[in-house]
């Protein structure tokens, strides 16, 4: 039996409506359905690795397209600052299991977070 698509392969193959902010040929940023900063937007690729922890080495590259697609969005839309963030499993906060990074910004941070 196939394991059933995650939310963001939906969104990628637009089975399902999402606000696509920026598109490149690996990456998708969306906004967040549930933001928790005035920005809040999901950067995802398009092949799907389950979590941070379960990549290899040969997955190295779609890391690099993460981060340069989340500084060229925070680039093209003027976010001088803003907070990176990959949870990895569930104590993290992670909830669907297909990586990607949350990029917020538009208020001030404090660390730790809370």
């Amino acid at each position: 039996m196939s394991e059933s698509k995650t939310i963001f392969e939906k969104i990628i193959d637009r089975e399902v409506p999402a606000e696509i902010l920026m598109e490149t040929d690996d990456t998708v940023v969306i906004k967040d359905i549930n933001p928790q900063a005035p920005v809040h937007v999901l950067v995802v690729p398009k092949r799907k690795i389950e979590h941070i922890a379960s990549m290899g080495e040969t997955d190295a590259g779609i890391v690099a397209n993460l981060l340069l697609t989340a500084t060229a969005f925070a680039r093209e839309n003027g976010i001088p600052s803003y907070r990176l963030v990959i949870n990895n499993g569930a104590l993290a906060g992670e909830t669907i299991h297909h990586l990607h990074i949350h990029l917020l910004a538009g208020r001030e941070m404090s660390w730790p977070p809370g």
